[in-house]
């Protein structure tokens, strides 16, 4: 019989390195599985890890697909250390998009003449506030009722979904639009100016340095956090030092809907410039990935968001120069996190063969 016993002293350096071994570990999967569908495994291998980082308007890609995915990561990082399990981060993404897509639709309606990106900040902050009340919804029914954060935010997700169905195709859909699901463009006041000229990358990925600042300081530098870290490590000890489990919850929720709140406002006000049904690619699922791979930590997840950002940029690409199958790159992250546990769980452990 198998048995996994702890180790006495987990090797740290193996620890740190463990994310760095899982990728290796995914790298030589991900060759065999070219190599099964009959593709060249050194040129798969460079256009999902090579090809993303080749030339600045490719890097300017990659940084626009990881702003959304650290946005979220880090504060389902908040959720997590607490030990509040938010699955829902997809779906708080959707409802920032939803009041940032009603804000920018209404001040456009106003006919206020305003240069490009002048009331961007108002967008924005609406995104906030919507994947704030999004995630409240989870925070209040596990408060008042003890209803399962992960069941309730992961069905959220799906009506949010049908939210933007609902707008996009109804009420909110662009007469002028030939029939297609979408708002009308949004007015050049409301967009996020582009950061660099020629690319797509806006000012908005400029927020995430100050956003990981900020969540490494409220983590590792703050009472608050601390308390919030206490209470997902140990809620009995939390609990006799005081601190408040009804508080930490709505906080950890409160900071992880802001944030993927802010992560939709800034793809509709960023590279959308209006509302679709297709907003979102699963930005909200792919931060979980993220999120683990980068260890919790903000530093991480920058580097984590980073990769995963490659992976899906590389996806798009094998598509259309290796037709390799759209599925390959989820099984790719799959593999990603599965070697990690795998990793994080025989260092910590050894397997023992014999009775128990």
């Amino acid at each position: 019989m198998l048995r996994l016993e702890a180790r006495a002293e987990p090797s740290k350096v193996l620890s740190l390195a463990s994310p760095l071994i899982a990728l290796a570990l995914t790298a030589v999967l991900a060759a065999g599985l070219f190599l099964l569908l009959g593709k060249d495994p050194v040129r798969g291998l460079a256009i999902f890890f090579v090809e993303p980082l080749n030339g600045v308007r490719a890097m300017s890609e990659v940084g626009l697909k990881a702003t959304p995915l650290i946005l979220c990561a880090l504060g389902l990082a908040v959720c997590y250390r607490s030990n509040v399990w938010n699955i829902g981060a997809e779906g708080q993404l959707l409802l920032g998009a939803i009041t940032a897509g009603g804000m920018a639709l209404w001040l456009g309606g106003l006919g206020i003449t305003a240069g490009r990106g002048t009331f961007a900040p108002l967008v924005l902050l609406a995104g906030v506030l919507g994947g704030m009340l999004w995630a409240g919804i989870t925070a209040l029914l596990r408060d008042r009722f003890n209803a399962s954060e992960i069941l309730v935010s992961l069905m959220l997700v799906y009506v949010a979904q049908q939210l933007v169905n609902y707008l996009v195709f109804g009420p909110w859909k662009d007469p002028q639009g030939f029939n297609f699901p979408q708002t009308p463009t949004f007015v050049p006041s409301t967009w996020l100016p582009p950061l660099w000229a020629g690319t797509r990358l806006h000012m908005g990925a400029l927020v995430v340095p100050v956003m990981v600042l900020v969540a490494w300081a409220f983590l590792f530098r703050s009472w608050r956090g601390f308390q919030l870290q206490v209470g997902g490590l140990a809620p009995a000890a939390a609990r006799y030092a005081g601190f408040s489990a009804r508080s930490a919850l709505w906080l950890a929720l409160m900071v992880s809907g802001g944030l993927a709140g802010l992560a939709g406002a800034m793809e509709v006000a960023g590279p959308l410039r209006q509302l679709t049904p297709h907003i979102s690619t699963g930005i909200g699922f792919t931060a979980i990935i993220v999120c683990f791979v980068g260890r919790l930590h903000p530093v991480g997840i920058v580097f984590s968001g980073i990769l995963l950002s490659m992976m899906l940029i590389g996806g798009e690409l094998g598509q259309s120069r290796l037709g390799l199958p759209n599925a390959l790159t989820g099984v790719f992250q799959g593999l990603l996190l599965f070697l990690l546990l795998a990793c994080d769980t025989l260092i910590s452990y050894r397997v023992r063969w014999g009775k128990t």
